[in-house]
């Protein structure tokens, strides 16, 4: 029997990570995932290139740091994208990633979508930046909904029924 299974069973919510972690939908995410870090490593070494040495000096330092930030955020979203791919897979355990999760930051890669460094950069590469943050934010999402708190924790669902505890209390219920 599955652990959704028995989880349905025993009246336990199914938890909506570890659900999309195995469906069609994340192996999608995994692949727009690894299409736009190829996109951005054939962008960077080929186009990019060219584009960047029209830059102002101001538009060529804010290329510099925009574009490492965006390789920098998208390496770390492969990497956490491969990670729970291994999971998905049987490879690697839900501890063994859990190890190796703390070495992948998935957040504060600050980039300015607005002003004038941002409206400096080739709009290929401001393509990809957004993208990136897109991408970005549905991973923290579904790293949430899998490694930090679960909306039904213990904890949580604890609080609730000490509310419902009071309510009944004041209202003279046992």
């Amino acid at each position: 029997m599955s652990s959704e299974a028995s989880n349905e069973e025993a009246g336990s919510p199914i938890v909506f990570g570890q659900r999309f972690a195995h469906s069609e939908t994340f192996k999608a995410l995994f692949r727009e995932g690894m299409a736009l870090v190829e996109e951005t490593a054939a962008y960077l070494d080929g186009d990019g290139r060219t584009e960047s040495r029209d830059l102002s000096r101001g538009g060529s330092l804010s290329y510099a740091t925009e574009s490492m930030r965006l390789t920098t955020r998208l390496m770390q979203i492969a990497s956490w994208l491969l990670l729970q791919r291994a999971v998905n897979d049987g490879e690697m355990t839900t501890e063994q990633a859990l190890q190796e999760k703390s070495k992948v930051r998935l957040r504060g890669f600050g980039t300015q979508t607005q002003g004038a460094g941002w409206d400096d950069l080739p709009l290929k590469l401001r393509s990809l930046i957004e993208r990136s943050i897109r991408l970005q934010e549905r991973v923290v999402h579904l790293d949430d909904a899998l490694y930090g708190l679960a909306p039904f924790d213990d904890e949580v669902e604890n609080q609730v029924n000490r509310q419902f505890g009071r309510l009944a209390r004041a209202f003279g219920g046992t």
